[in-house]
């Protein structure tokens, strides 16, 4: 079915068939009321842009997970997959390292994102100079756990075991698990055919439209 959305900028407020959006809470209630007058028909990414912007939305982490070894062509996507999460106002989250994570943070940090790197070191220096919140853990590839657990959707970009693993957890923890490129096959895994699939997909998660 096609989905129905209005953002009131009077309102600073997203409408829907399921009533109104708590960007806060990331759930739909019930709509006491009609909508404003001002309201307009908006696309989920569009709606997810808007509520960020204007600083209402949660910043619930979307992850991107891939190798250090990254290919080229990886490296080029996790970096337009950076300026799209940053463009639209999401907080990214990753492994700080180099690679598929130093790419994402550069697109990210140029498209004006904090990007927070959960490092496996014991400082915050081993960050990849992109990371703008560094979070040193001293627990090695054990924090690929906690980078599941605290994320919403985690997109994959390539990647070998490591990636692997964090794709495991997260579609144990019940995350949306998106890849990209040659990122391992995993069931309960969707594989996107580009950045702006991926996006999307991400969008409709955090607005709690695919569920």
């Amino acid at each position: 079915m096609p989905i129905s959305l209005f953002y009131s900028d009077s309102a600073k407020a997203l409408y829907g068939d399921a009533g109104c959006f708590d960007p806060w809470k990331l759930c739909w209630t019930p709509q006491a009321s009609g909508m404003p007058a001002d309201a307009v028909a908006v696309a989920p990414r569009d709606a997810v842009a808007l509520l960020a912007r204007a600083g209402l939305m949660r910043r619930v982490p979307a992850a991107v997970i891939g190798p250090r070894d990254a290919k080229p062509e990886e490296q080029a996507t996790a970096e337009a997959l950076g300026k799209g999460i940053g463009a639209l106002g999401l907080q990214l989250l990753c492994g700080g390292k180099g690679g598929v994570m130093e790419a994402v943070c550069k697109g990210c940090l140029e498209a004006g994102g904090l990007p927070i790197g959960l490092v496996p070191d014991e400082e915050w220096s081993a960050a990849n100079p992109y990371v703008a919140i560094p979070l040193a853990t001293g627990i090695g590839p054990a924090r690929n756990a906690i980078i599941a657990r605290a994320a919403e959707v985690l997109i994959a970009v390539g990647g070998g075991y490591g990636t692997l693993s964090e794709m495991a957890y997260g579609l144990h923890f019940d995350r949306l698990v998106l890849t990209l490129g040659d990122a391992p096959a995993v069931p309960g895994a969707i594989a996107c055919a580009s950045v702006e699939e991926a996006l999307d997909r991400a969008c409709h998660r955090l607005l709690r439209l695919d569920r």
